[in-house]
């Protein structure tokens, strides 16, 4: 496998023909595309014009779920597909996505029979895939099983089981597998226009972001993957185009392990606005979230609201003993999710569906709204059903069910820093032979080590500091004063292997570090002058 962004870049000048299936989106929905559409041997491009899960499909709550609020909410297909899903991901990628323990505490003495009788509708939906029963425990099973829970008037708990992965590690993954595929995927080439003949899409003008080299592409049938930004590429094809994607914004803090330090996550069935909270340990830390905030407008760096940090503090404080302050909070980081608007005027986005829906403008121009990340596979499969239809294409069935992803590994040791990367393991850890300097930590801080650095560039299409420390390993979500005190030693290693000079590395560093700040309660400014950026350079030992 070349997953190189040269050797990659080269096939679009010696594509000799259209392509047959062309996807703009480089999310979980463009990425699962992209490989359904290549396993199929169909010709496949797919284009990001940042990099892949740079957006929503890298700020998930981390969970392959059914979604126990659409069961309450009566939405069994849903909830059905996506458990099948579940299983599936798991199967197809058990380096990434596990069985994740969940235990429902309940302070009200009808909790644990109604909780149980629920979940159990739960298990039965999954089928032969299910990861287990759930079951009513004791309050003594619960806080051993939560340490760091609340007591006080505490009756019993429920455990229940569900999925849980590393999303922009399995994008990652996904943009691999495709390539073995026979597909070709770019970051940082961005859509600008539209081919058209005769009103049909005949293929899309696009301009390398690196070299600001302009391309006119052409393709079969034209993919929209692009998550939240759906409408503007709708827009593109149709300027009338009504919009169609309500943005819901979900916030997260992470907090330090010690606060909830078991092996189980937490579930909050109904807070004091009728959301759902979790706090599920992940890579080490507390991931604790989500909000579901309706937005009118959409960006590539969406920020958390005041409100929004509140809550999720002031509701992890009622039934965490120890009280997350502000100044505990090492990251909090916010996601856009592309729901498929209502035909009304509600504003409650718990009344938008998160099913996915697929729409097919005059031009031909596939689109795709709304869904997740559990059932990103399914979603993938119905869009290039729909595409070999309007292509015209030569009909080959879906090979995605039991496909394994890219690093597939039965048995993820997560006490192992590398988990993460399965298979790779091995060929990563083998870069030290090259360079023995490249076994040192990137900063005393954190346990990643200078070969990751290199490993993602050359294997992993990194391009910038903040592709590594938020995407390939994920730093920046998990502790952001850290990621930034790791940017300078990232930057100068990247630097050597892009070939960038000094200006590069400083120009690096000053934006990751004014990126990170937005994942900081507290201010956390360094000045890359060129002392302090020395300094920094030294690990701020």
């Amino acid at each position: 496998m070349q997953f190189r962004r040269d050797t990659l870049l080269q096939k679009i000048s010696d594509a000799g023909g259209p392509w047959d299936i062309l996807i703009v989106g480089g999310g979980a929905t463009g990425l699962g595309a992209a490989v359904d559409a290549a396993s199929r041997g169909y010709k496949t491009l797919l284009l990001e014009q940042l990099d892949f899960a740079k957006g929503t499909s890298s700020r998930s709550t981390k969970l392959v779920h059914g979604g126990v609020r659409y069961l309450a909410q009566g939405d069994i297909g849903l909830v059905r597909e996506a458990l099948y899903e579940r299983g599936l991901l798991l199967k197809n990628a058990p380096h990434l996505a596990h069985d994740e323990s969940f235990v429902i505490p309940n302070y009200e003495w009808w909790g644990g029979p109604f909780y149980t009788i629920g979940l159990t509708i739960y298990d039965l939906l999954a089928g032969r895939l299910s990861l287990g029963r759930s079951k009513l425990i004791s309050k003594k099973e619960t806080l051993r099983r939560i340490p760091g829970i609340k007591s006080k008037g505490l009756y019993n708990g429920v455990v229940y089981h569900d999925g849980q992965f590393d999303d922009s590690r399995l994008a990652v993954n996904l943009a691999q597998t495709c390539v073995e595929q026979g597909g070709v995927l770019l970051n940082y080439f961005r859509v600008n226009g539209l081919i058209k003949e005769n009103g049909k899409i005949k293929g899309v003008t696009a301009t390398d972001q690196e070299t600001n080299k302009e391309y006119r592409i052409a393709a079969k049938v034209v993919v929209n993957a692009t998550g939240v930004f759906v409408d503007d590429l709708l827009a593109m094809d149709a300027p009338e185009h009504k919009p169609m994607v309500r943005p819901s914004q979900g916030v997260h803090i992470v907090l330090d392990r010690s606060f909830m330090p078991g092996e189980d996550a937490l579930m909050i069935p109904k807070t004091e606005d009728g959301r759902v909270l979790f706090a599920v340990p992940w890579h080490d830390k507390l991931v604790v979230g989500t909000t579901d905030t309706p937005l009118n407008e959409h960006s590539i760096e969406p920020v958390a609201l005041e409100e929004e940090i509140e809550f999720i503090i002031r509701t992890a404080s009622k039934y965490l003993e120890r009280q997350p302050q502000r100044k505990d909070v090492l990251s909090v980081f916010a996601g856009l999710r592309p729901l498929a608007a209502p035909s009304g005027d509600s504003t409650k986005t718990k009344e938008i569906s998160r099913s996915h829906k697929l729409i097919v403008s005059a031009s031909g121009l596939l689109t795709m709204t709304g869904g997740k990340w559990t059932t990103y596979r399914k979603m993938s499969e119905d869009i290039v059903d729909k595409a070999i239809e309007i292509g015209g294409l030569k009909p080959v069935a879906c090979a995605t069910r039991n496909l394994r992803i890219h690093g597939y590994q039965e048995i993820a040791d997560q006490s192992n820093p590398f988990f993460f990367y399965g298979s790779d393991q091995e060929a990563l850890l083998k870069l030290i032979d090259e360079n023995k300097e490249w076994a040192q930590k990137i900063n005393p801080k954190a346990p990643y080590i200078c070969a990751q650095v290199i490993w993602a560039v050359r294997n992993e299409m990194a391009r910038t500091v903040e592709d590594f420390l938020a995407r390939r390993i994920r730093a920046l979500f998990l502790d952001a004063r850290v990621a930034i005190d790791m940017a300078p030693r990232v930057a100068e290693l990247m630097a050597a292997e892009l070939g960038k000079d000094d200006s590069w590395q400083k120009a690096e560093v000053e934006r990751f570090t004014k990126l990170a700040n937005g994942y900081l309660l507290s201010p956390y400014y360094p000045q890359v002058s060129d002392p302090v950026y020395a300094e920094a350079k030294n690990n701020h030992d």
